[in-house]
């Protein structure tokens, strides 16, 4: 409201946070937010974009993305694909159930402020986990035969079947683990779906993701290495990490995948910057 009063309002804004934002507080955290950008004059849509259609980790995170009327003029529904940036209704791709839900609980006024922003599908996805995955990587120390066999200790019988699945196979499997905290019991999570679960910061050792990667009768685990982070963020093998490992980790868990901002920059937020250019040149 004081970058209103003194006519320095920025002509878009970007808001990111965890999915968890839409119903957290049941729901009056999002309301907030969104009744904040409507008394400050804009119009707003949110999306939820996951990092799986990216790169080979699971990582959905909600974006909100609010501009001022002028760059949003399709008031009318009848106009609301004119632009391309717009669309009449939500898309299930970018628009999840939750979402939508949580789009109908908000009071009308913020309603009708509301956009369903538009943007393409993503280029199908090439790369798996064990893609990036260094399997006789030695930046980082691989765990004694006495330490992978107490992760699979800590398995669930669901979870050790997995890793007996992948056994059985008959070929190389990688796969990711979690340690988490199950009705009192730290147990030792695994997926073999190509796909690395979510990073986090490093802030103890059951938010650390480690490998464990199976051939035959062979089983070798350890932590994931900080290069191997970075990749699942979508970072270039130059970008230059903190020798630290937990910085290097923290660094990573705490970002955004780059292809999903990209992503978003060139569809709808270069887009919409350029608008805002011309029209200021306009005026």
């Amino acid at each position: 409201s004081e970058l209103r009063a003194q006519d320095r309002q920025p002509s878009v804004v970007v808001l990111e946070n965890v999915v968890g934002a839409l119903s957290s507080n049941d729901g009056k955290d999002f309301a907030q937010i969104a009744d904040s950008l409507r008394q400050n004059g804009y119009r707003f849509g949110a999306m939820v974009l996951d990092a799986v259609h990216f790169v080979p980790q699971s990582c959905p995170r909600l974006f909100i993305v609010a501009v001022l009327p002028e760059l949003a003029p399709e008031l009318a529904p009848e106009l609301a694909t004119q632009s391309g940036l717009e669309r009449s209704g939500p898309c299930a791709h970018w628009h999840p159930k939750r979402l939508v839900e949580a789009k109908l609980s908000l009071p009308k006024s913020c309603q009708e402020n509301w956009i369903w922003w538009n943007l393409p599908t993503p280029p199908k996805r090439t790369q798996v986990f064990a893609d990036l995955i260094d399997t006789e990587s030695s930046s980082i120390a691989w765990h004694t035969a006495e330490e992978t066999q107490r992760l699979l200790d800590m398995m669930s019988p669901v979870n050790r079947e997995k890793v007996l699945v992948a056994q059985r196979s008959g070929k190389a499997c990688v796969g990711g683990i979690y340690r988490r905290t199950r009705l009192g019991v730290q147990r030792a999570e695994v997926r073999f779906d190509d796909v690395a679960g979510c990073l986090r910061t490093a802030s103890g050792g059951s938010s650390r993701q480690s490998i464990l990667v199976v051939n035959g009768s062979k089983v070798r685990s350890r932590l994931l290495a900080t290069r191997e982070a970075a990749r699942l963020m979508g970072l270039p093998e130059t970008y230059a990490l903190p020798v630290n490992y937990n910085e290097a980790y923290s660094l990573a868990g705490d970002g955004l995948v780059v292809p999903v901002v990209r992503f978003l920059s060139r569809h709808l937020l270069t887009p919409l910057a350029s608008q805002s250019v011309r029209l200021s040149v306009a005026a």
